[in-house]
């Protein structure tokens, strides 16, 4: 990418997109295009029409989606369908349209087969039945994947497609009800300090594997690959790593410094039992994570504790 190309970033409010955005400005480029939801909003047919025509961007980071936890992903089903369809079906299609040089298309770790085999490798896409409760918002990331490949196929568009695991760090979500575990996490143990609770209470049985990456490892990851991969298909990004969320909970719990007891509700769904990402691929391209998970967290918190507390 040339340091004066136009770049646009969708979703630039984000964890994803900001942590993208910064990443550009970091490496000089300063010729970014953003709008808020407000200004345009992606789901409309005729706004990303009209809003490609005009400014005619060169490279696109599709980072804007719908997103939620396990709760808001089950409630929502038909809004995590409809609008994440509609989002990218419109911005893929008018970056065709518009001749954009190369676009990232960034889907999720979900789109993978409830019991696929751990480690995930991008092979076992649509090798088996998903996670009930986020099928709609999978179905739909899956769609964006063949979406972008398709283009390549028919147009000749260099669209690439990756997916990030579980993402964390600055401007992430922290609503009671609709974020994920860790950032939930993170409010649970703050306010359970704050109000000197006894014990924090935790959704599950504790017992499941979940991998992390911190979002601005994942903007490095999608900036170097906006480099040096155009292939079909898609790429994993993570770390290779994981542990339990029981161990993830002891780890907020120091970081945070609550004193007080930890307990699970094992009544309450745990989600799939592992999602461990095979990056041998990412790995064999030459990058690698570089915030540890201890680290993360100590940076996210800070975050937290600067907006919310």
């Amino acid at each position: 990418m040339e340091k004066n190309a136009k770049i646009y970033v969708a979703g630039h409010r984000g964890m994803v997109g900001s942590a993208i955005y910064r990443k550009l400005q970091k490496e000089g480029y300063s010729n970014l295009i953003t709008r808020t939801s407000a200004e345009l909003d992606l789901r409309n047919q005729q706004a990303v029409t009209d809003f490609f025509t005009a400014e005619q961007p060169q490279y696109v980071f599709l980072a804007a989606a719908k997103v939620g936890g396990i709760i808001a992903n089950n409630t929502y089903r038909a809004d995590f369908l409809y609008e994440n369809l509609c989002i990218q079906n419109n911005v893929i299609h008018q970056a065709y349209k518009n001749g954009v040089k190369k676009l990232m298309f960034l889907g999720s770790s979900c789109i993978y087969p409830k019991l696929a085999p751990q480690p995930l490798k991008e092979e076992y896409l649509l090798t088996g039945l998903l996670e009930e409760t986020n099928e709609p918002y999978a179905i739909a990331k899956i769609a964006g994947i063949k979406m972008a490949d398709a283009y390549r196929a028919q147009y000749n568009c260099n669209f690439i497609s990756v997916m990030p695991t579980n993402l964390y760090g600055y401007n992430d979500n922290y609503h009671p009800q609709n974020s994920h575990v860790l950032p939930a996490l993170i409010r649970k143990f703050h306010e359970a300090k704050v109000n000197q609770q006894a014990e924090v209470n935790i959704w599950g049985s504790g017992t499941p594997m979940r991998e992390f990456l911190f979002a601005d490892d994942l903007a490095d990851a999608c900036y170097f690959l906006m480099q040096n991969y155009n292939e079909t298909g898609f790429l994993n990004i993570g770390t290779g790593e994981d542990l339990t969320i029981k161990d993830l909970a002891i780890l907020i719990k120091n970081i945070i410094g609550f004193e007080g007891e930890l307990t699970f509700d094992s009544s309450k769904p745990d989600g799939t039992p592992r999602k461990l990402m095979d990056v041998s691929k990412l790995h064999a391209l030459g990058w690698k994570h570089k915030v540890s998970l201890e680290e993360g967290i100590k940076l996210a918190y800070q975050d937290f504790l600067e907006k919310h507390s």
